[in-house]
């Protein structure tokens, strides 16, 4: 009888110590490179004592790894880029809600998902960039200008497949309709300067080379350009860049996040919410903006010097879940113009 309940008692000891183990952890899916994310990880395990394990990966990979991993998926939080992309794992019943409320009295309204499904963790604007040798920014007013033939084969931008031109031409849908939104695309596409290629720096490279008089770009690209320690080429196009912000007589301009959600089927829900939490703390918030040259998303952090230095801007306040669901037709939109 002692050993039958000696044996017991050593069963249910490990059994505690295993649940408690796995209790002091958090998994995350991460789309955002180690170096974006890792140090405040180190930083939330150092100050909770929750060990972080990170996988990194592009969104789509990600994604389709957790929708086949279903119920068996280690993943407790999921971070991303864009709106667009937090939707699409909503639509793909990936996430629960977060519950919290330091998050909901915290975060604006239309920074986070209309159920609770994820939450941004930093913004980023994605503006106007003209050649300050020849365009003045007098010139320049508003996204739906950019259709003007003033602007005929004088425009750089990335292809339709990037989900952040998906989400600018979704907020385009937003506020004119599709009609609108569709004679605005015919009239952008007619005014590109060459075929769409390569990420956000380059359209901005190809301005400053002369290629093209605008480029359309997320402004942490433009940042890094600017303090790149090892490119010299990318610190002397930038330089030869301005940044305009569009729309600011109107509706404001675009503005899209980085953001996290809690998988459906976490199994250490109450870390999840504690880490995402401690990435919308003043400190993970300033991190962000010294490190990423992202906006915060909380009001009264400061934000970084030099982007303080672009002046302040009037921002979009769609309600960002607007970009994922009108993401469809916007792709829809893009095609039938012709947008490569």
């Amino acid at each position: 009888m002692y050993t039958l309940i000696r044996a017991i008692t050593l069963v249910l000891v490990t059994a505690s110590l295993s649940l408690n183990s796995f209790a002091d952890e958090v998994n995350i899916y991460s789309a955002r490179k180690e170096n974006l994310i890792k140090p405040l990880l180190d930083k939330f395990s150092a100050e909770t004592g929750i060990k972080t394990n990170l996988i990194t990966a592009k969104a789509d990979k990600l994604l389709t790894r957790m929708v086949n991993e279903g119920r068996n998926t280690p993943a407790d939080v999921f971070i991303t880029t864009d709106a667009g992309r937090l939707y699409r794992a909503k639509q793909a019943d990936l996430l629960q809600p977060i519950d919290s409320d330091f998050i909901s009295k915290t975060v604006p309204a239309h920074l986070r998902d209309i159920d609770d499904l994820w939450v941004g963790l930093s913004q980023r604007a994605r503006v106007i960039f003209y050649a300050k040798d020849r365009v003045k920014p007098e010139q320049l007013s508003s996204y739906e200008d950019l259709a003007d033939p003033q602007w005929n084969k004088r425009i750089c931008i990335r292809g339709s497949s990037n989900i952040y031109n998906q989400s600018l031409v979704a907020s385009m849908i937003s506020a004119k309709g599709e009609a609108e939104t569709s004679k605005w695309v015919e009239g952008l596409v007619k005014n590109l300067a060459r075929k769409p290629n390569g990420g956000d720096r380059d359209q901005i490279k190809a301005a400053a080379a002369g290629q093209c008089d605008i480029a359309v770009a997320n402004t942490y690209y433009y940042a890094n350009m600017l303090n790149n320690k090892k490119d010299v080429a990318q610190v002397q196009a930038a330089e030869k860049m301005a940044i305009f912000w569009p729309n600011q007589n109107g509706r404001g301009t675009h503005v899209n996040v980085s953001g996290a959600a809690i998988s459906k089927h976490s199994k250490n829900r109450d870390n999840a919410v504690r880490l995402i939490e401690f990435l919308l703390s003043e400190e993970s918030q300033d991190w962000y903006g010294k490190v990423n040259y992202e906006y915060p998303v909380l009001q009264g952090v400061a934000v970084n010097p030099l982007l303080k230095s672009w002046g302040d801007f009037k921002s979009d306040t769609l309600n960002l879940s607007r970009l994922g669901e009108l993401n469809a037709e916007a792709v829809k939109i893009m095609d039938k113009a012709g947008w490569q």
